[in-house]
């Protein structure tokens, strides 16, 4: 069965829950067009924060211990001795990658010469991948899952031959880019199945799983979900790991499936869309609640207010510090800081009792 008639027929029956999630996000995606008069200055702080929350997040997921303050260090050019060089080169070139997507993304055509770009600039400080990087696969690999020390634990599902593989992702680049010109489905659906269908065929030798989270970035921003630079989708994934990959067993088991006119087995991306769909739409609400409260001083009560005020007049201060100077009590310091912290507002320096505060640059 071709392609064509394969995708065709997973996204013909779409469940009312798909339909649910679907519908709740495209409202907020309105609201977000509508209503997103956001300062240049926070977006581009705000930005900067997330592309260090989805560097950390995206090659966790894979098996990394960088913390994001870790990441945070490493692109200002510090040098973290106790991670080996392989860490710090895939998370160099995740978070340039992902930077060069959120503002050029416009200019990118969508294509498997643009895939095959992704990953050989992910790869592109990584020596030891530098004869596969760009290239698709010339041996078999498995998709398999790590536990926080990164110690491979089970195979998820077995992938698309490599011989098979130069096929099958250019039939599906083709199908994917057709049906989003033509708007033959919802844009949501495309993008999920060309998702799972990417992962299942895994067409590189290594990193397929960050380069499908940067395909999902780019690829929603090419339809128009403009608020991904400001909420990380990686981390809600790193959240969820357990269900990121029950959601791709699942729905992996039932793909190439055959077909027959007496009533075959039918592939099915429920499992998968659902994931997908509940992050995005995780996502979306958590861009709508920036737009409630980019305003800080609007959210502040008059003693809250006196503490961010006293942040912005100094370069650093203690906790005790700031409730003294701002004649604040201790336990609304607490308070505004967590907030201004969940705001992206301000910098946490140090642990314990040296922990200190500052304006975010």
């Amino acid at each position: 069965m071709s392609y064509v008639r394969r995708f065709d027929k997973r996204l013909t029956l779409i469940p009312n829950e798909i339909w649910s999630k679907i519908t709740q996000i495209e409202s907020i995606k309105g609201q977000w067009i509508a209503g997103n008069n956001l300062s240049p200055q926070f977006l581009g702080r705000l930005k900067r924060s997330i592309l260090i929350t989805s560097t950390g997040a995206s090659t966790r997921i894979e098996g990394s211990k960088m913390s994001d303050e870790d990441v945070e260090k490493l692109m200002q050019g510090i040098a973290i001795q106790k991670f080996a060089d392989r860490d710090s080169q895939e998370v160099k070139g995740y978070f340039e990658l992902l930077q060069n997507v959120f503002e050029s993304y416009e200019d990118i055509n969508f294509s498997e010469n643009a895939i095959k770009h992704f990953h050989q600039e992910l790869l592109k400080y990584v020596d030891k991948d530098k004869f596969h990087r760009g290239k698709y696969k010339s041996k078999e690999n498995r998709v398999e899952m790590v536990d926080t020390n990164g110690k491979r634990i089970g195979v998820i599902f077995d992938t698309t031959p490599a011989y098979l593989t130069p096929k099958q992702m250019q039939e599906l680049v083709e199908w994917t880019k057709n049906a989003l010109e033509n708007k033959k489905y919802h844009p949501l659906l495309i993008i999920g199945n060309f998702l799972v269908e990417f992962l299942s065929i895994h067409p590189f030798e290594d990193r397929n799983g960050r380069l499908s989270r940067i395909l999902t970035n780019y690829l929603m921003l090419k339809v128009a979900y403009l608020y991904m630079p400001y909420v990380s989708h990686e981390k809600l994934i790193e959240d969820q790991k357990p269900n990121y990959y029950i959601a791709l067993r699942k729905t992996q088991k039932t793909l190439r499936t055959t077909y027959s006119s007496f009533g075959g087995k039918k592939e099915d991306i429920t499992f998968w869309l659902n994931f997908f769909l509940s992050v995005i739409l995780a996502q979306s609400k958590m861009a709508i609640n920036l737009i409630k409260e980019e305003d800080i001083e609007d959210l502040l009560s008059p003693n809250q207010l006196s503490v961010w005020q006293y942040l912005q007049s100094i370069n650093e201060a203690s906790p005790d510090q700031i409730a003294k100077k701002a004649k604040v009590a201790r336990s609304t310091v607490n308070q505004v800081l967590n907030k201004l912290l969940r705001l992206k507002r301000i910098s946490r320096i140090g642990e314990g009792s040296s922990t200190r505060y500052k304006i975010k640059d």
